[in-house]
């Protein structure tokens, strides 16, 4: 179990001066932190004034860049050699956090999972399709792909440092290239409460951008999880269709042939692509 004064507390916040003075004080209070780290990213509010205000250490972007980039920032300054990630909105509770942070060392990566019926039916529903399919894709269950509290070690962070994108899908990023580098994983359920002011991410302009993140980390990690059911469904379209034209028209059609080509040439870029991913993961520290 890794000890309190082993983990940086990193809040990436951005125009929460009205809650992040609480929310920092709430984390001084339970536990001998090695230090609470506020990244401030370009707020026009006093959140920066606020949180330095409560005892954090705070680190300013000179403009905004993103939830991702003040996470980003937080891994290459923070002091421990553990990082729990807490949502600067008031939505993470203290004793959740002392959780995630109890079950550090035994993991690797230690995510609070959200309780269902917390978000709007709209964004419970997307929430719920980016989970089934960040299962299928990482080859285990996942009951929350996008939760912002989460614990880490320092140093299998700052290993995918280069993959974290500057928006809201580090969180993504995270849990599929810990679950497919192997690395130990857990979920714990935790209870959001409401946030503070209004969510900065929205389901429609997000929603596609976490998609792809998904996609990319996959496709890094295990590229045959996304070509082989493309050239699967291609083939078995083009030979059924080319069955059905041999008995109806006594002939294959062109589009029968191209629909097979594809996926012999999906499958064998699946292939060569699993092979780049296997050397460049042996070549990982």
């Amino acid at each position: 179990m890794a000890s309190p004064h082993e983990i940086t507390v990193a809040i990436p916040a951005f125009n929460e001066a009205e809650i992040i003075g609480q929310v920092v004080t709430a984390l001084l209070a339970s536990g001998p932190w090695r230090e609470v780290l506020v990244v401030d990213d370009g707020s026009t509010d006093d959140t920066g004034s606020v949180a330095e205000a409560a005892g954090a250490r705070v680190i300013r972007h000179p403009y905004n860049k993103g939830n991702g980039a003040a996470v980003k920032t937080a891994i290459r300054n923070a002091q421990g050699e553990y990082m729990l990630i807490v949502d600067g909105d008031g939505q993470h509770r203290p004793a959740d956090v002392l959780r995630i942070a109890e079950a550090l060392g035994t993991y690797d990566l230690v995510v609070g999972a959200r309780a269902k019926g917390q978000a709007s039916r709209a964004r419970g529903a997307g929430n719920a399709v980016l989970n089934w399919l960040a299962g299928y894709l990482s080859g285990r269950p996942i009951p929350d792909l996008t939760s912002g509290l989460r614990g880490a070690r320092l140093a299998q962070l700052r290993e995918f440092l280069h993959l974290l994108p500057n928006g809201f899908s580090t969180p993504t990023t995270t849990t599929l290239a810990f679950i497919k580098a192997g690395y130990n994983v857990t979920f714990l359920p935790i209870e959001a409460q409401a946030r503070v002011g209004q969510s900065k991410i929205n389901l429609s302009r997000d929603g596609v951008g976490f998609l792809m993140i998904l996609l990319r980390v996959i496709t890094i990690f295990s590229p045959l999880k996304i070509f082989l059911p493309i050239s699967l469904i291609a083939f078995a379209l083009g030979a059924g269709y080319g069955v059905y034209t041999i008995f109806d028209e006594r002939h294959v059609t062109n589009s029968s042939v191209l629909l097979v080509t594809f996926a012999v040439i999906v499958f064998l870029v699946g292939l060569i692509s699993e092979q780049i991913s296997a050397l460049r993961s042996e070549g990982r520290p």
